[in-house]
């Protein structure tokens, strides 16, 4: 896909810079590249795969389990149809075969056309993705801010956004007060509290794949 012309554009970039420790972050930090997808069911799936692995090894299970079907697409009747066995060979354990195939499922009954999910306001979109079991608030908040590019997401339970407010913003608070602090903070940045959250974890480096 070709990336947006103007990717931040100029207008999120004036707002963010109103907060001068956003626009100290921003100065330090590296362009951001667009990372939009059109296949969200394609991105669920990697993301279903990549829990608590690291890169590397995610990435490799998810080729394998991609190779097992024709032209390396795991169109969703397909992964329905195929054995645990079969899965399983890929190095998916059981709990995500099943998580898998709830995606799966899913998709196959018309829940991610884009008509529909375009047509959602975020929460509205995490209310129905997180209805998959296997699919958490964080997970598609990631894929609110990398696939489908929401310009206005905030990931208060992401640790790295929690870290890097802290460090940049000098907040010690933690737990439900940490978020209201974050939250009262990030205002200023609205509507595009997306960019300034992975400037954030560029700042710290460990901006999720």
């Amino acid at each position: 896909m070709t990336p947006s012309p103007s990717f931040p554009s100029a207008e999120a970039m004036a707002v963010l810079s109103q907060d001068p420790i956003m626009a100290a972050i921003i100065r330090q930090g590296q362009p951001l590249k667009s990372s939009k997808s059109e296949d969200l069911y394609f991105k669920l799936l990697s993301s279903i795969v990549s829990q608590q692995l690291s890169t590397k090894v995610a990435a490799t299970i998810f080729r394998r389990f991609t190779e097992l079907f024709p032209e390396s697409y795991p169109h969703p009747r397909l992964v329905l149809e195929t054995p645990d066995e079969t899965l399983r060979s890929a190095g998916l354990s059981f709990q995500k075969i099943g998580y898998i195939r709830n995606v799966a499922a899913f998709a196959n009954e018309g829940n991610l056309e884009h008509t529909t999910i375009d047509a959602m306001p975020d929460e509205d979109l995490i209310q129905h993705l997180t209805q998959i079991k296997g699919v958490g608030r964080w997970t598609v908040e990631m894929l609110l801010m990398f696939a489908l590019e929401r310009p206005d997401v905030l990931p208060l339970d992401d640790l790295g956004i929690q870290n890097a407010m802290k460090r940049h913003y000098s907040l010690e608070e933690t737990g439900k007060a940490l978020k209201l602090r974050m939250k009262e903070i990030s205002e200023v940045w609205r509507p595009y509290r997306t960019i300034a959250s992975k400037y954030l974890w560029q700042s710290l480096d460990n901006m999720p794949k």
